[in-house]
């Protein structure tokens, strides 16, 4: 399992080693000890499922204290273009984007972090599964509006199909005046 960083501190790809043969493949698609050599130490407690249409953007969400959640994130069918915004506070790379297209065949993971909004668009018909080490929690729901121009994230959609809810979150800089990040 190779555990790659991205260039925003604490937010990894994950590539697992895959053997393949006439019979199918094998991998292993969580594997603690490797996470915790890179000081990943998360326990899991919700793993979520969804499949979505090609051009559906999912995002972008988080979980505001005392339910925020850590991601392990991978799809099981499909591609997406997969999204994390860094939204603590006192990050260096506050603000910043990084996207990273998981994809069924190649078995790519995401790990994010506490303090990061979360999304996706969808490439080809997908199934996402992700880990969380929170509960989710409707009332400490949050969300950055997902075409905010100050973010300018290419979702790689030509006819994006949203929520209504993703539609109407605040932008980085109206989240920023509020909260002053998470």
């Amino acid at each position: 399992m190779k555990i790659i960083s991205t260039p925003i501190n604490g937010l990894f790809e994950i590539q697992p080693n895959v053997f393949e043969d006439s019979r199918g493949y094998f991998f292993e698609s969580f594997r603690a000890d490797a996470l915790s050599s890179h000081g990943i130490n998360v326990e899991w407690v919700q793993e979520n499922q969804s499949f979505s249409s090609v051009e559906t953007v999912r995002g972008l969400h988080f979980q505001k204290a005392p339910y925020a959640q850590t991601k392990l994130v991978r799809v099981t069918q499909g591609r997406v273009l997969d999204v994390a915004v860094d939204l603590r506070k006192d990050s260096a790379t506050y603000g910043q984007s990084y996207s990273v297209v998981l994809d069924a065949k190649k078995h790519n993971m995401l790990f994010i972090p506490e303090g990061f909004a979360h999304g996706f668009s969808v490439l080809e018909t997908a199934t996402f599964v992700y880990k969380c080490s929170n509960y989710y929690n409707k009332e400490n729901e949050g969300g950055i509006l997902w075409n905010d121009p100050e973010l300018a994230i290419d979702w790689q959609v030509q006819n994006p199909i949203l929520s209504e809810k993703d539609t109407l979150w605040p932008t980085l800089k109206e989240f920023t005046k509020i909260t002053g990040g998470l």
